[in-house]
């Protein structure tokens, strides 16, 4: 675990000129479930383009 009592999250704000920064991971899907079954309820996966076009 991470070792932390809570974790920042993003939430969109509707200004295109907002971002966070970041690191992308290439996971495969075995991985994302796992990394899924740690998470809460309330969490919610999106997928977004990123400034540098990928999709993610």
């Amino acid at each position: 675990m991470s070792g932390t009592k809570f974790h920042l999250i993003v939430m969109p704000t509707g200004n295109p000129d907002d971002g966070a920064r970041g690191t992308v991971f290439e996971i495969t899907q075995a991985e994302l479930a796992a990394a899924d079954r740690h998470e809460i309820s309330d969490y919610k996966r999106v997928s977004v383009v990123l400034r540098s076009g990928h999709q993610a």
